[in-house]
């Protein structure tokens, strides 16, 4: 329950243990790439938490298609070993159907797969799709316009530039106005730039430190 553990159980073990602010105005949540998709979902559903998110190049933003590219690869994986040797792709499918899609009583993966034995699994990819951000920021908008602050930025070169757009535009759609910002580069070539010369000075200008 990673959501837990960052909403509540890393937030209460802070403030319990450092001379913090504790309170959301004080409080800021970013990540980059599912640190990205995490800081969306986390702050969509914590605005008692968070006043203001900053996500970087976020994936896993727009529907999946169980037949899509990679669903197939993926699907036929079936140990741990082979898990563990395959592509970066297909690790990363596995790893969300492991959270997406969870099956106790599935061993060795432990998940139900939108697309098994060459069939679309309709309900699986329901619950696949019921955690992407822009199938599910619609009934949030009331938490987001809580925030004090949001902050969206992606290179121009990042092939998740896309769905990083439509997010921007879904806020705006609801008059919710994001700091956005593309820039020259790819998914992962700026990123410790981007903390230095954009993150933080964003916090430092939204947070309370009073």
């Amino acid at each position: 329950d990673f959501e837990g553990f960052i909403a509540r159980d890393l937030v209460d073990y802070v403030d319990s243990r450092y001379r913090t602010l504790a309170k959301r105005e004080s409080r800021g949540l970013s990540g980059h790439s599912m640190g990205g998709y995490g800081t969306l979902r986390i702050g969509m559903k914590h605005p008692d938490t968070f006043s203001s998110i900053y996500a970087m190049s976020s994936c896993c933003l727009t529907p999946y298609s169980a037949d899509g590219p990679g669903m197939a690869e993926a699907a036929g994986i079936d140990s741990l070993e082979e898990a563990a040797e395959a592509g970066i792709g297909t690790r990363v499918t596995l790893t969300l159907a492991a959270a997406w899609s969870p099956n106790p009583e599935k061993p060795p993966l432990y998940f139900d797969f939108p697309l098994e034995d060459g069939e679309v699994q309709p309900l699986i990819a329901a619950k696949w799709n019921a955690n992407v951000p822009l199938a599910m920021i619609d009934q949030y908008i009331p938490n987001l316009k809580k925030m004090n602050a949001i902050g969206i930025d992606i290179g121009l070169q990042d092939g998740l530039l896309a769905g990083n757009e439509a997010l921007r535009d879904v806020l705006t759609s609801y008059g919710i106005e994001p700091f956005y910002e593309t820039y020259e580069g790819n998914h992962t070539n700026r990123v410790a730039e981007r903390y230095e010369t954009r993150v933080l000075p964003f916090f430092s200008k939204e947070l309370a430190f009073e």
